[in-house]
């Protein structure tokens, strides 16, 4: 049976995890947690700097460990990092652990979150926006696959799209029960 005690944000970079993860949480009254900072605090340094010394490879084996270890916690909503589903193990410490929501944005939106973003190593490139697109190709069935719902974050205010959420959430909660 599917526990609604954590809330775990999967989608790619600029969908929006950390801001609607902060206020998901606050309205919840959970933890919030963001798997980047969260690697970036315990390394003392940002991911940036963890590519150029450790490449991809070194920063997702630490992001693993840390998904590992934030997924084990009750009432937290965590954001992961857009390549955390490119992991199996992520995605099954993700998937028996708590509730999935995949936030989803077109390649536009995305583009438009992120273009004047220069802590994005992956975006780092000659063209960003075909980047994203390549990114959404690869690891939109990841994030479909791992995720109990989807939520488009296009349109609508944050406010709204928690809202969206909430509803979701307190239904799963209310199927569960009744499970119980």
């Amino acid at each position: 049976m599917k526990t609604t005690k954590s809330i775990f944000l999967v989608g790619l970079m600029g969908a929006g995890k950390t801001t609607i993860g902060r206020q998901l949480a606050t309205r919840l009254n959970y933890d919030f947690f963001d798997s980047d900072h969260e690697v970036e605090q315990r390394c003392g340094a940002d991911i940036p700097w963890i590519f150029d010394v450790e490449g991809e490879a070194g920063f997702r084996k630490r992001e693993s460990l840390m998904i590992d270890e934030l997924t084990q916690r009750a009432h937290i909503v965590l954001a992961t990092g857009g390549g955390a589903v490119l992991s199996e193990q992520n995605r099954e410490s993700l998937r028996s652990r708590g509730l999935v929501i995949y936030l989803r944005a077109s390649v536009d939106r995305l583009y438009e979150r992120t273009a004047r973003d220069r802590s994005r190593p992956l975006l780092q490139t000659e063209d960003p926006r075909a980047k994203l697109e390549e990114l959404l190709l690869q690891r939109e069935p990841l994030y479909r696959d791992v995720a109990d719902f989807t939520v488009n974050t296009d349109r609508g205010s944050v406010n709204r799209v928690v809202g969206h959420i909430l509803g979701r959430v307190r239904h799963i909660a209310k199927r569960e029960q009744a499970q119980a």
